[in-house]
């Protein structure tokens, strides 16, 4: 059974990553890239569905099966493809699910080690994935577990059990024979191959293949998993202790680049690290999130593959890089935009692969129970078809920032940024699904309204310094007046003037915490009684006990859902972090700082964050770890940092201003 979301630990290649529990079970992981299906998905049903679990034998010695004896090679070919009932492996199949001591990663990096102290000793499992830049532009995926004897001598066991296309499939498991007198195990099912080396004799045995051996004090035992395309020639096996110190050492090298020297910069740090974690190197694409499904609403229906780059996620993580002196990834990210977008901006999708592929059919894995029962497991995401116009505004304000802190200009990314506010001129009057991809009718919400004054904001400003680059006068002129035009039509039909709020649609009473970005963005000054009032309103209607905040509220005053979706969800930590900002800028900083260090106490011990936080189990829920969370942690930390005493600013230049000198700090 999968441990609650918060036990698990990030480790990944930037390419793929994988989900390592706090007993030593990878329960998740998808080869050979992040949307590839998964080996590994017991996190979304139960061992039978993948894993890959070394830990101690010894905490559950009397339940153990015996140990093999010495196999013959006949013997053990029949073993390894022992065609049992996989749907009812006994109870002793797995190594016994025992949680570590402790568990850390190591310094400034994605390398976990987890600790086991155990009658007869104590152990340490070092989990990681060499990140494929170290090996060429041709490199496999690799995980590559190392066991350390720490003190005494500790019996231990891995139990490896690969299911292919999402759990679906056993692959055909054999040994091939090495020159060397040695062997090497191979797990083959249609066009994919992964391959387990190891310093401990393995056996097969319910499906499953099995090591068993005894680590002293000062030994290292190691495996490896390699994925290949099964077509190739067998991929090398990794040296284990080579490859953890070139790991070590890249993450060192790239955490060292780091300008941000602030009270927070642990948790700034590894928030970074998470982010380029979830970047797909090739491309320069950012996922949302590792992991499909996992679940909104414990045991509903509202489970989202986020295995894709949405624009909103990636501009906004492209800023935060920008700001900590991450140039390299922005400009790889900007690359990544102008190919997927190419030629056709009018038909900006929100969300593209990991390469800039548009098709995401969404589709159910109904194999898969889901993660405590949630289900649909969906695979794809219908949302990449929803119009989404505040899009335009979050990429158009991630070119202007870059151009701000001097990232070198592109005349694509500056033909592109012209392309779209041209397309939002004729546009930006029409309903759509807003930020939240809501499931329900198109609406003129005032989050997209707001953002389409941002990206005509944000290309007048930067016509202005270089007029040149104007098709026009008339151009600039004419872009000038339409500002005003959406402002104002925001400030007329999107204001409650009895309550004294903003609203999340236009003639709605409904509430949204997007509107927490006005003030952030410069649409209103942050002393505008319109935005203290905002501020104040949501505070009250979409707080909950714990004072985090919600999205919107998910029912009506009748108990009728208005987004499409059965159930509830929990405080969307971004939102939470909005809050956290504006407080700040309104002058209550004392009560800001409260309030990102009750954000910052959500995290799990190695400081990972999901997408929501569920008030009633007090648990993280949603898809993990989440880059939507770890980015406004990210921009909270440099605010607060800046802020030093009171913050009330009008932000005259506007926030990409703001952003770019905080990028100093």
């Amino acid at each position: 059974m999968a441990g609650r979301i918060e036990d698990y630990a990030l480790i990944g290649d930037m390419q793929t990553a994988a989900l390592v529990s706090r007993d030593g079970a990878v329960d998740w992981l998808c080869l050979p890239r992040f949307d590839s299906p998964a080996v590994f998905a017991g996190l979304l049903g139960t061992d039978e569905h993948g894993f890959w679990r070394i830990g101690p034998a010894e905490a559950m010695a009397a339940e153990l099966p015996a140990p093999a004896a010495e196999p013959s090679p006949a013997a053990d070919r029949v073993r390894l493809t022992d065609t049992g009932d996989l749907r009812v492996p006994p109870a002793t199949a797995a190594a016994p699910a025992v949680p570590a001591d402790r568990r850390r990663y190591r310094g400034d990096s994605l390398i976990l080690e987890q600790e086991w102290d155990c009658p007869g000793g104590s152990v340490r499992v070092i989990d990681f994935m060499p990140p494929r830049p170290l090996a060429g532009r041709d490199a496999v995926p690799q995980m590559i577990r190392i066991v350390e004897g720490l003190s005494g001598t500790v019996r231990m066991r891995s139990a490896l059990r690969m299911r292919f296309s999402y759990g679906r499939v056993v692959p055909w498991v054999h040994r091939v024979e090495q020159a060397d007198g040695g062997h090497r195990t191979v797990a083959v099912a249609g066009p994919d191959s992964v391959w387990l080396d190891g310093e401990a004799e393995t056996y097969g045995r319910n499906l499953t293949t099995y090591a068993d051996f005894t680590v002293a004090a000062g030994e290292r035992i190691a495996f490896a998993l390699t994925w290949q395309a099964s077509h190739l020639d067998p991929p090398t096996a990794p040296d284990a202790e080579e490859m953890l110190d070139a790991t070590a050492d890249f993450w060192h090298e790239w955490a060292g680049q780091c300008t941000y020297q602030g009270p927070y910069r642990e948790a700034v740090i590894r928030s970074l690290i998470t982010l380029k974690g979830l970047t797909y190197a090739p491309t320069g694409g950012i996922v949302a999130a590792p992991t499909t499904s996992l679940p909104e609403d414990l045991g509903g229906e509202r489970n989202w593959d986020y295995r894709y780059t949405w624009l909103r996620d990636a501009a906004i993580t492209l800023s935060s890089l920008l700001r900590t002196g991450y140039r390299d990834e922005a400009r790889a990210w900007r690359e990544w935009l102008l190919r997927a977008v190419a030629g056709d901006p009018e038909n900006l999708q929100i969300m593209y692969g990991i390469a800039g592929e548009r098709e995401l059919t969404e589709s159910s894995l109904d194999w898969l129970p889901g993660y405590e029962g949630s289900q649909p497991v969906r695979v794809g995401n219908g949302a990449a078809g929803q119009l989404q116009l505040d899009v335009y505004g979050e990429v158009v304000e991630a070119l202007h920032l870059a151009h701000m802190t001097g990232l070198v200009r592109n005349d694509h990314a500056h033909h592109l940024q012209l392309r779209l506010i041209e397309y939002l001129e004729d546009h930006w009057q029409e309903r759509d699904e807003g930020i939240w991809e809501v499931r329900g009718p198109r609406r003129h919400f005032v989050h997209s309204k707001v953002m389409a004054w941002v990206a005509v904001d944000r290309t007048i400003k930067l016509l202005e310094q270089t007029p040149e680059d104007a098709p026009s006068d008339s151009h600039l002129e004419r872009w000038r007046e339409l500002r005003e035009t959406i402002h104002r039509d925001v400030c007329e039909k999107g204001y409650d003037p009895e309550r004294n709020t903003f609203t999340q649609y236009y003639g709605g009473k409904e509430l949204d915490a997007s509107l927490l970005l006005i003030p952030q963005v410069g649409f209103l000054p942050p002393d505008d009684k319109r935005v203290i009032g905002t501020i104040e309103a949501i505070q009250r209607e979409l707080s909950t006990e714990d004072g985090f905040v919600l999205r919107y509220p998910t029912h009506d005053e009748s108990g009728n859902n208005v987004d499409g979706l059965s159930g509830h969800e929990g405080a969307f930590l971004a939102c939470s972090f909005w809050l956290a900002d504006d407080l700040a800028m309104i002058g209550r900083v004392q009560e800001a700082r409260e309030l990102f260090d009750k954000l910052l106490s959500l995290r799990n011990d190695l400081g990972l964050l999901a997408e929501e936080w569920d008030p009633r189990e007090k648990r993280q829920v949603g898809n993990f770890p989440q880059a939507f969370s770890h980015v406004p942690l990210i921009d909270t930390a440099l605010r607060l940092t800046a802020c030093g005493g009171a913050y009330l600013s009008a932000q005259p230049n506007g926030p990409a201003a703001d952003r770019a000198e905080q990028a100093t700090v």
